[in-house]
């Protein structure tokens, strides 16, 4: 029993399949792909219980059989080969590696004790163009938390209906709000995307438009695109009431150059404490100066900004880590802050939107000012 493979396609696809496993794994199965062998087609799987990812690419072959093939001695293997076709051959439990040097041979297991895929049962569907999918995913899933405590947080909620849709992400201390208006469904949708699959999805989305195919029930849900099938569990849960922690009075508007906030909050950070990561905010007329202090170390930055601003003079403290996430993950030019006062959250979004289908929002909350 033997097939033909391109060495460069099968590592290709089995470097992003083995962003699914764990180093830990409960179920020594888990530490191998599933090759499903059917003819021509050879369907890759990997799976961690949650969470798993297929691909199908071309072989030449004329067998059916299914087997689980230890993941990292494989990817070392191909790794190490320059790209020509690979001869698989397999007798007695022993997989052989024909290449045109030389050949390798490493045990399998059988394939029928590898978890089987999940059966999303009564599915619904809803499509997205994958460049739009990955902009959701990019705007939003830096927000979420991974705290094990408050697992609805850990991953991005989809609210999907016959107006528009809307992605949000929060880890209590920032929040994201992404809202599309070309995406709609006649039936209301709500569910929780694990971070997980999120960011595998992230990395092999392809950025061309092409769709991309949900099915999707209140259990688990399933991504198909291109030569990939991704499927996950959802979260069970409650999204908190979002819109309950966004302040709809805020009378401070500053308006400021997006890059010259990101640069002058980065130099400013490496001189705050490394326990708050704290940077402050003082704004008066149209300048606002940025400061950071660490007192342990009598370490000390300011910088002063020219800016557009409508309110009263207002200093506030920040986590830099979060403003510098959220500027990083906003593409306009000119960004606008809002506040209200130094104890309640800032709002900030784009001057400018890229996309007149798209509606971004997002939320940090203060540091008190040492």
């Amino acid at each position: 029993m033997k097939f033909i493979v391109s060495s460069s396609d099968l590592l290709r696809n089995l470097q992003i399949l083995g962003s699914i496993l764990n180093t830990n794994n409960t179920l020594p199965i888990l530490d191998n792909f599933l090759f499903d062998i059917d003819n021509n087609d050879l369907i890759i799987t990997s799976s961690d219980l949650e969470t798993s990812l297929s691909s199908k690419i071309s072989i030449e072959s004329s067998i059916k059989i299914k087997v689980a093939v230890p993941a990292k001695l494989l990817i070392d293997i191909l790794k190490s080969l320059p790209d020509q076709p690979l001869t698989f051959s397999m007798d007695n439990n022993i997989l052989e590696i024909n290449s045109n040097n030389g050949k390798y041979a490493l045990s399998f297991m059988n394939g029928d004790e590898f978890p089987k895929s999940i059966i999303v049962e009564d599915a619904s569907e809803i499509s997205f163009n994958s460049k739009t999918l990955l902009n959701i995913i990019n705007s939003t899933i830096f927000a979420s938390g991974n705290d094990d405590l408050r697992p609805v947080m850990s991953g991005v909620f989809f609210q999907i209906d016959s107006e528009k849709s809307c992605f949000v992400a929060t880890d209590a201390h920032k929040l994201v709000k992404y809202i599309r208006n070309d995406i709609k469904s006649n039936q209301a949708i709500e569910f929780i995307v694990p971070n997980k699959p999120l960011n595998i999805l992230k990395s092999i989305l392809p950025e061309k438009k092409s769709d991309v195919k949900v099915l999707y029930n209140r259990t688990n849900a399933i991504f198909i695109f291109s030569n990939f099938t991704l499927i996950c569990r959802l979260i069970d849960g409650k999204f908190p009431n979002y819109e309950a922690v966004i302040p709809k009075e805020n009378p401070n508007v500053l308006e400021i150059d997006r890059i010259q906030l990101l640069n002058s909050t980065k130099r400013s950070s490496i001189f705050s404490s490394k326990t708050t990561n704290q940077v402050k905010f003082e704004i008066k007329g149209n300048l606002l100066q940025i400061s950071a202090e660490d007192l342990d170390f009598n370490n000390k930055a300011e910088e002063t900004l020219e800016c557009n601003y409508n309110g009263e003079d207002i200093a506030i403290g920040f986590n830099s880590r979060f403003i510098i996430e959220m500027l990083n993950n906003l593409s306009s030019d000119s960004i606008k802050i809002e506040l209200s006062s130094p104890n309640r959250a800032g709002l900030i979004s784009p001057v400018d939107q890229n996309d007149d289908n798209e509606d971004i929002t997002m939320l940090v909350m203060p540091i008190m000012l040492s």
